[in-house]
């Protein structure tokens, strides 16, 4: 394989702990170079020898694995991929402990280097997305990356390939970017491809596209985490746990020991747990309301939480809104400042270098990505549905349209 490039992965797996009876069930990788450009893409599914686990999840079907390869069938062309490049993966703490486990499974374990010097999207998001949450979709938002087929490992991987590319963008010239890709050119243990190359198998057809229910769309909005990284990994842990509103005891059992292995004692985890809920809560009262049965949604979550109904009904109780004058004003009646970031979306009746030039020309910054450091997001349809635009409004940013642009911020 050729040296010098990301190997940006997703896996779907039959369940969220690894190292029991839990496997991979579809492995994607995307090769991408330091340029952003995409060099290749390979997708399999990987038969777990075992059941799908929840299927309303992941949209695998069994009939699909027929004919798929074992994770063990995989692991010598697997090590042949990876070998030279720097893993990238949203959540990289799930995917790293799933695959070294299946490899340490296969009794072919991988350099615990090429894991460990990995880049984590979802960690990265708090250098370049500041006040993003940690979910691949609220990060894609905020620069208008479509994930195509979603929950689909190769969807996935390669929404998270266009993601880090962003992020070289705007961080050009760091140059760790050169630097990883060359310690892990120097690191490569596999020089020849296999002599026996498997043949992919795919889905019959694309993810069934899934009905996002309350807590799937709450889990999109809620805010950049701040604290500790194994505290992180551990709430991304709990957001896929309760996406289908449901812990097993198998579940609770090994949420308990992830906990464990990573560092934190019970209490340690019932305070993030309460942490996790007001949030939840926090985020279904953005548009002003929370329905009967939105407020069933959030007391099951509790519940399977073991939080007290005490928390739970003083939670969900209105919260006292400040009045925020600046913010409820239209964007005419507020001031842009000189040197504020303005972000653009849609496709406008002048061309962007040219108002990306005039806005520079004026005082402005023009910028890639929405984060709550933007002061203003000009759309082409000032009523679009696009990412940016629902991170903007999340953000209480306002929305203007591009004549708005030209006969009042420039004029």
């Amino acid at each position: 394989m050729a040296n010098g490039v990301f190997s940006v992965l997703d896996t779907e797996t039959t369940g969220l702990f690894p190292g029991g009876t839990d496997r991979i069930a579809e492995i994607a990788i995307v090769r991408m170079n330091r340029h952003g450009e995409i060099l290749d893409r390979w997708e399999t599914l990987v038969n777990p020898q075992r059941d799908l686990g929840k299927q309303s999840l992941h949209g695998i079907q069994s009939r699909d694995l027929l004919n798929a390869p074992t994770f063990k069938d995989l692991a010598e062309e697997l090590h042949w991929r990876l070998s030279g490049t720097v893993v990238v993966a949203h959540n990289l703490s799930f995917d790293s402990r799933f695959l070294d486990a299946e490899f340490q499974r296969a009794g072919m374990p991988l350099p615990k280097t090429l894991l460990n010097q990995g880049l984590c999207t979802m960690r990265m998001s708090h250098q370049y997305l500041q006040g993003a949450g940690r979910s691949l979709q609220d990060c894609c938002d905020s620069f208008g990356i479509e994930i195509v087929s979603a929950h689909s490992a190769g969807g996935d991987a390669a929404a998270t390939a266009i993601l880090l590319s962003r992020y070289m963008e705007l961080d050009g010239q760091n140059p760790e970017w050169n630097l990883r890709l060359d310690r892990a050119a120097q690191a490569a243990w596999v020089q020849d491809s296999p002599s026996g190359r498997i043949i992919p198998v795919h889905r019959s057809s694309a993810p069934a596209h899934r009905a996002h229910h309350f807590l799937d769309r709450l889990t999109t909005r809620l805010p950049e985490f701040v604290g500790s990284e194994a505290q992180e990994n551990y709430l991304a842990v709990l957001d896929r746990a309760l996406l289908d509103r449901y812990l097993s005891t198998h579940e609770e059992q090994q949420l308990i020991s992830l906990a464990g292995q990573l560092g934190l004692d019970r209490s340690g985890a019932l305070e993030l747990h309460k942490m996790y809920f007001q949030q939840l809560v926090r985020a279904a009262w953005t548009d002003g309301t929370v329905s009967p049965d939105e407020q069933l949604d959030l007391r099951t979550v509790a519940d399977l939480l073991g939080l007290g109904r005490d928390l739970v009904r003083h939670s969900l109780m209105l919260p006292a809104r400040k009045a925020d004058n600046e913010l409820s004003k239209a964007p005419g009646e507020r001031t842009i400042a000189l040197g504020s970031l303005v972000v653009l979306t849609g496709e406008m009746a002048k061309p962007r270098r040219q108002i990306e030039a005039a806005l520079n020309a004026a005082g402005y910054v023009p910028h890639p990505a929405i984060t709550k450091k933007v002061s203003l997001l000009v759309a082409a349809d000032p009523d679009t549905l696009s990412g940016k635009a629902k991170k903007a409004r999340d953000y209480g940013i306002p929305v203007a349209s591009e004549d708005y642009l030209w006969t009042t911020l420039l004029s």
